[in-house]
């Protein structure tokens, strides 16, 4: 029965427009196709990248559904970060210590913390996610909660495609759309992937050269500093008023000092003349870190304090067992 039936019956029933004017799913690519035409990007890479697409129900659930934290990092961090998961990390920190040596001269950036992000983001590159990137932004674009930002991870995965760096076939991710062995978007690859090497290509699938450089060139872009570390876990004299705590408030370490902070075994901070904030990613019962420029740089990559705090510890317990 139609909607013009039912007003003459005098039913109340109201459908909302976007259930009533929804495109299914191929229509929805139809339309995307033709966007990307209409950006000029060539018709050879719109077949390819195209090609058998499906949507990805899984994307879009896991998009929904992504679980909550219920941990605290004292939890957290042992299943992170696993004895065995530093054992690898340091085995393969020798194995590749010349290319990793100079990734981080040019980049500005210490070596241990390219691979404790290599590391924490894919196992070292162990698991990049099957899903294709075209397919998982294109789903996740259609799914319509997000449209504007997928539709733009869509069409840097066009851009990428057209330079040429891989193949759509070969363009797998996860259901997101994070890519490569150090898991950026589309967006950041245009913005941070560096063709390391010279072979024409910014390869983070396969080519461990690219995959380092590219880690290192986001974080010296996003404000890196290699004369400092992350943080350091510091325990607190007396309270320190809660206003006074988070990455937008920024102290130097005297300051803090004077505040009652001081190192976790309970001696002084030291004097270097550089700021931090008070961190606590749990709560003011649980771990206190004085964050350095370096704990913004990482929330940037991943704006999760678990996940910077897992890189940090990851990279410190690199530092420290060599």
């Amino acid at each position: 029965m139609t909607h013009k039936w039912l007003a003459i019956l005098g039913l109340a029933v109201v459908l909302p427009l976007q259930a009533a004017d929804k495109v299914n799913f191929e229509q929805y690519v139809a339309q995307l196709k033709q966007e990307a035409v209409a950006r000029n990007f060539s018709q050879a890479t719109v077949d390819a990248a195209f090609a058998g697409i499906k949507l990805h129900k899984r994307a879009i659930k896991a998009d929904r559904n992504q679980p909550e934290f219920k941990k605290t990092l004292d939890t957290y961090l042992p299943q992170a970060v696993p004895d065995w998961k530093v054992a690898k990390a340091r085995k393969l920190m020798e194995q590749h210590r010349e290319l990793l040596k100079r990734v981080g001269r040019a980049y500005g950036v210490q070596p241990r913390f390219i691979v404790a992000l290599w590391g924490v983001e894919t196992n070292f590159g162990s698991y990049t996610g099957n899903f294709s990137v075209v397919g998982a932004t294109a789903s996740l674009a259609y799914e319509g909660r997000r449209e504007a930002f997928f539709k733009d991870q869509l069409f840097a995965a066009l851009t990428i495609l057209e330079q040429g760096h891989i193949s759509a076939e070969q363009m797998k991710g996860s259901w997101a759309g994070a890519m490569g062995q150090c898991q950026f978007m589309p967006t950041s690859f245009l913005a941070y992937a560096e063709d390391f090497d010279g072979d024409g290509k910014k390869d983070i699938w396969t080519n461990k050269a690219d995959v380092f450089a590219s880690a290192a060139n986001y974080l010296k872009q996003v404000g890196w500093r290699d004369d400092l570390t992350w943080a350091r876990q510091v325990t607190l004299t007396q309270p320190v008023a809660k206003e006074l705590t988070g990455l937008n408030v920024k102290r130097t370490l005297s300051q803090w000092q004077q505040m009652g902070v001081r190192r976790y075994d309970g001696s002084d901070l030291p004097t270097r003349d550089v700021e931090a904030s008070l961190v606590q990613p749990d709560d003011a019962q649980g771990r206190s870190y004085l964050a350095y420029a370096n704990y913004d740089a990482l929330m940037r990559w991943n704006r999760s304090h678990y996940f910077v705090a897992a890189v940090g510890h990851l990279a410190d317990r690199i530092k420290f067992s060599q």
